[in-house]
């Protein structure tokens, strides 16, 4: 499902940040925003074109109507509006960073359009939340209809224990950051996107994913526990590398961002300079 829209870009505030010859596309998760990557952005853009948006069933997003729950049924259709946005921008080979369930939609879009990928950095992503005899995904059945359930009867408050649980409590800030978020999104909209991701089962398509790859979790994540990182090491051709932070919680770009950053650093062949924080220069689309 592809929005019908004359630019997908403005009604999913796509914003391209940084004049780098090489381009990258941020792509945040559930209950998020393109805020989410605040404090990594700018040391990003001193050395790409930075693609930010926010998805459809952000609460971020312009018109509150552009998420229909009887169009959207799996990733396939948000990697669909991925594509088209790329496409639409005329952005190819480029480096994909996508949180939590954002991993995936990346792993299906390169897999239909490789073109547009030079490579995946997939941070706490995970194909299947839902445990089996022979995988664990973090998560039992009635864990998850716990959650959808919490979802439908009392969003609101499910929203900050939710992000109490998944942002290191550590870090308050942060955590009231993503309770605002979450909260923002309609609550139909939450119960719906909430099903396509804890429901979902794509450890068949981390077998056709050949765009280069790396996965980063952190050491202590209760969505995506650092088995779904090997088995999804195991499972993507070429040996992508696996990179831990020693950090907790799901959200590295929140709470640990310079840990964050020094393995993108690694990862990209890139040094970022830490102790200054660089302004923006952002270009509209």
């Amino acid at each position: 499902m592809v929005l019908e829209t004359k630019r997908l870009s403005s009604a999913m505030n796509a914003k391209i940040v940084g004049t780098g010859s090489e381009s990258m596309v941020l792509a945040h998760g559930y209950g998020g925003d393109q805020s989410v990557w605040d404090k990594v952005l700018p040391y990003l853009a001193q050395h790409y074109s930075v693609l930010v948006f926010d998805w459809t069933f952000s609460g971020a997003a312009k018109d509150s109507n552009l998420f229909d729950p009887a169009k959207y049924s799996c990733y396939d259709d948000f990697a669909h509006d991925l594509i088209a946005l790329l496409d639409e921008l005329n952005l190819k080979s480029s480096v994909y960073v996508g949180h939590s369930m954002s991993g995936m939609v990346g792993c299906i879009a390169s897999i239909k359009r490789p073109d547009l990928f030079s490579s995946l950095i997939l941070i706490g992503a995970s194909p299947r939340y839902l445990n089996t005899d022979d995988y664990e995904g973090g998560f039992g059945s009635s864990d998850i209809k716990q959650i959808i359930s919490s979802i439908e009867s009392n969003f609101h408050n499910w929203a900050a224990h939710f992000a109490s649980v998944v942002v290191d409590s550590k870090d308050p800030l942060s955590v009231d950051k993503f309770t605002k978020s979450l909260r923002k999104m309609r609550p139909e909209v939450a119960v719906s996107v909430g099903k396509i991701v804890f429901y979902s089962d794509e450890r068949d398509t981390l077998d056709n994913v050949s765009t280069p790859c790396t996965i980063i979790h952190t050491s202590s994540d209760i969505v995506s526990p650092k088995s779904v990182a090997v088995y999804m090491q195991k499972k993507i051709k070429g040996n992508p590398k696996v990179e831990i932070i020693n950090t907790n919680g799901h959200f590295p770009q929140l709470t640990a961002h310079n840990e964050l950053l020094d393995v993108l650093g690694l990862i990209l062949g890139v040094e970022f300079d830490l102790d200054h924080k660089p302004r923006l220069g952002i270009l509209s689309c």
